[in-house]
């Protein structure tokens, strides 16, 4: 009975010492399935003096009935410092999520790596890192920054599928009192590395209100990876799109649709939902011209499409390159390149609308056959063309008598006009404005595997 006794005594101070963090995974998990495991590993010992704990809880659950491996960071212990100990007990659990083929969730909350353990730390970091990179496409991440998120915990985040930020969650590689200091003005850490700040980061960012919409969407994320369809009805027509399908209208065809990286670059939208039941990854263009960083996004949206099997739907309105210095002198050619060997790799379904303007690499990049489309579509009020209507106007018509308005509707009637692409075979149709869900679906249908 001592030893019984002495285990209750122990359980009990693990239980009091992670209090705050075991009230958060109730909140995330189905009521009384969390499973802790490895709750008696430390770096050091981990009872007398020293509080404790590990500065990390892990363990499964199950979230709206499915199940999930879980590592919650602790930090009422130590900050939630990282230590080799909770590095390897971190590993453990992705091994068995690996080997499970079981989803993951991360309650992120770390000042960085504890000092005090030198070098050893840097292994176990390496070795943590290696390991989330390796999940990357193989098992689905779920990352919730819940408060200040610094150093190696950083980029445990940017490895995630999806990151949901709290009000008060924020990501930073240095610490927020020394970028502030360099900036030489004092800064919350929300204005470092919260979820309005990184707008260039390119993460697949969600803001949430509390830990239970962030469950919510994780249910509802982990259905739609998994492919599941729902009953649509598929053949209702949508009379409100008679005219020219801008960002608005394209976002209203995709069911209970939930856009990552809002924050980031937002004439790109990336949005996962569904298209008449059926899951899909969707990119909606709002009049855009092309940058790195634009491209960027919709790169990484494009693998992770890939890597979970979603179809790739784009709606595209597109005029080319941004004409500046600042493009030029960028990564935008090294990424284009990047996004065309992804597109190459990917063997699920690719579909591509051109809602509005498709005009010299945005139709290359984004809708042409030869870049692998599955089915290419163009509104009838939508253009396509080698050159934007008063430059190719001017190329092609130069010296005209006529007006400005008549060679620009020349030039529309003789080049951008999508029937003379589809003549050569380049679209697999073009169509009325009200009936692209129809083809959408029909489409999908068709690819479904």
């Amino acid at each position: 009975m001592e030893q019984i006794q002495r285990l209750r005594e122990r359980k009990e101070a693990l239980k009091k010492a992670g209090e705050a963090v075991r009230n958060q995974i109730a909140q995330i998990a189905d009521e009384e399935s969390f499973v802790e495991l490895s709750s008696f590993g430390f770096s050091e010992e981990g009872f007398g003096d020293r509080p404790a704990g590990e500065g990390v809880v892990t363990g499964f659950c199950t979230v709206g009935g499915y199940p999930f491996y879980l590592v919650a960071q602790n930090f009422a212990q130590d900050f939630g410092g990282l230590t080799k100990g909770q590095c390897e007990k971190i590993a453990k659990t992705l091994g068995a999520a690996e080997k499970n083929e079981t989803p993951v969730i991360w309650l992120l909350n770390c000042q960085g790596a504890k000092i005090g353990e030198g070098v050893n730390v840097l292994e176990g970091i390496a070795g943590l890192l290696l390991k989330t990179t390796q999940l990357k496409g193989t098992v689905l991440q779920y990352a919730i920054v819940g408060g200040g998120v610094y150093g190696a915990a950083a980029a445990i985040a940017a490895t995630a599928d999806v990151v949901f930020f709290l009000k008060e969650g924020a990501l930073s590689v240095s610490s927020p009192l020394v970028l502030s200091a360099k900036a030489g003005k004092e800064l919350k850490k929300e204005e470092v590395g919260g979820y309005d700040a990184l707008k260039n980061a390119i993460l697949p960012a969600v803001k949430v209100k509390d830990l239970e919409e962030a469950a919510a969407h994780i249910k509802f994320l982990t259905e739609l990876f998994g492919g599941e369809t729902v009953d649509a009805e598929l053949n209702a027509p949508a009379p409100a799109l008679e005219g020219k399908i801008g960002a608005q209208e394209a976002l209203s065809l995709i069911e209970d649709g939930l856009e990552l990286g809002a924050n980031c670059a937002p004439e790109v939208k990336t949005v996962l939902g569904r298209i008449g039941g059926i899951a899909v990854a969707a990119v909606v263009f709002e009049n855009v011209k092309l940058n790195e960083t634009n491209v960027k996004k919709i790169r990484a949206f494009a693998e992770l499409s890939c890597c979970y099997g979603l179809p790739l739907v784009l709606f595209v309105d597109c005029t080319g390159v941004e004409e500046t210095l600042s493009a030029n002198d960028s990564a935008l050619l090294k990424e284009i390149t990047e996004y065309l060997n992804l597109l190459d790799a990917i063997d699920t379904a690719k579909i591509s609308v051109v809602t509005g303007r498709a005009v010299g690499l945005g139709y290359s990049l984004f809708a042409a056959k030869s870049a692998g489309f599955d089915f290419t579509f163009a509104l009838a009020n939508a253009e396509i063309a080698l050159f934007e209507s008063e430059k190719g106007a001017e190329i092609f018509y130069g010296g005209s008598a006529e007006g400005k308005e008549a060679l620009l509707e020349k030039y529309a009637l003789e080049h951008a006009d999508p029937v003379n692409a589809a003549r050569g075979g380049y679209l697999d149709n073009v169509i009325e404005p009200r009936f692209t869900k129809q083809y959408l679906i029909a489409s999908l249908q068709m690819l479904l595997r």
